[in-house]
């Protein structure tokens, strides 16, 4: 066989076999197309948003026990992106940037979101709006770095709940959802 025969051999193979590997690349909608997506072991895509079950979270420097304790998270509901799987151990990366390794038990799909934490520490408030649109009433004013729970994002605004309140946030506003990304929560 030709050189040129075997490379083009060689290249169809390669894109048939991406065409079988990710079959579901078509089903991830626009907001994780803008992120670097791709699945993780667990069939999960990376990265993705979690929070934290537990008011007492471990962050180790390694996937396992043997790993020392680099952070200790005393939040239920505090928001982490997944950015790495490695067995029942996950990667987490929190709002301020530190990253380190929680064990996937002490994590929730439950999405929570932080609000504007880049803003903390400024004289800063959010107004939480009636409607997803700007001028609508304001519901509550909320201060950056508070956690609440998404119910749902449209790509542009989320619906969120805090201590009982809910309203309408613009989803570039919050940490906990990617720009563009629809939630069901």
């Amino acid at each position: 066989m030709s050189g040129f025969a075997s490379l083009r051999l060689a290249v169809s193979a390669a894109l048939i076999g991406i065409a079988f590997v990710s079959p579901n690349a078509a089903l991830v909608g626009p907001a994780v197309a803008a992120q670097d997506v791709r699945l993780g072991p667990s069939g999960l895509p990376l990265p993705r948003f979690v929070s934290l079950k537990s008011g007492k979270v471990n962050s180790r420097i390694g996937p396992g026990v043997n790993y020392p304790v680099d952070w200790l998270y005393l939040k239920p509901g505090l928001p982490m992106e997944i950015i790495q799987e490695y067995d029942n151990w996950r990667r987490v990366r929190d709002s301020e940037g530190a990253e380190g390794w929680i064990n996937q038990s002490l994590l929730s799909g439950h999405r929570t979101a932080m609000t504007a934490p880049w803003q903390r520490g400024k004289p800063a408030q959010l107004n939480l709006l009636a409607k997803p649109e700007q001028g609508a009433r304001t519901v509550a004013v909320i201060d950056p770095g508070v956690i609440g729970s998404i119910k749902q994002c449209n790509g542009q605004w989320c619906e969120m709940s805090f201590a009982g309140t809910s309203g309408w946030l613009n989803q570039s506003q919050v940490w906990g959802a990617y720009p563009g990304e629809s939630i069901e929560n």
